[in-house]
């Protein structure tokens, strides 16, 4: 014998169970009670029946496996090298004492202050020797050259 599933619940209809309705069109129906076969009957649509198992599918109902928990991609952290410094050298920097790091910043703030003092007495020298020009008065009149507006 064969194993029915009831038209409107879905349900398995084993056999001596159930009812079979045939009709005008010759298509059969099985149903698994006359509950069911009632319902059909009233045209009731199964998908808004709390109880049939298409509806607790619509509205997730009962699915423990769809519950596992999903996992979420951590991602990565490379220690990589950057353009003009190894790891090894970026890893030893970070590992310094705030002492030293101190220290040494002082140390190449004085340089460039020592730097930019010997660049500026450079600059004067350059400007002592540098040979000089006619010197006029910036506030006398200047002479007036006239310009033609018309383009000949």
């Amino acid at each position: 014998m064969k194993i029915e599933l009831c038209n409107l619940s879905g349900y398995k209809i084993y056999p001596a169970n159930g009812r079979t309705f045939v009709s005008k069109d010759s298509k059969t129906f099985h149903f698994l009670n006359s509950k069911c076969e009632s319902l059909f009957h009233q045209k009731k649509n199964a998908r808004d029946l709390a109880w049939t198992p298409i509806c607790r599918k619509i509205a997730r109902k009962g699915i423990s496996e769809e519950v596992a928990k999903k996992r979420t991609r951590r991602t990565v952290k490379y220690n990589r090298a950057v353009v003009g410094a190894s790891w090894e050298a970026i890893n030893a920097r970070r590992t310094e004492k705030p002492e030293l790091r101190a220290a040494a910043r002082a140390e190449a703030v004085s340089k460039a202050k020592e730097k930019r003092k010997g660049e500026a007495a450079k600059k004067k020298v350059a400007r002592a020797n540098a040979p000089q020009g006619e010197k006029f008065n910036k506030n006398q009149p200047r002479a007036a050259t006239k310009v033609s507006r018309s383009g000949r």
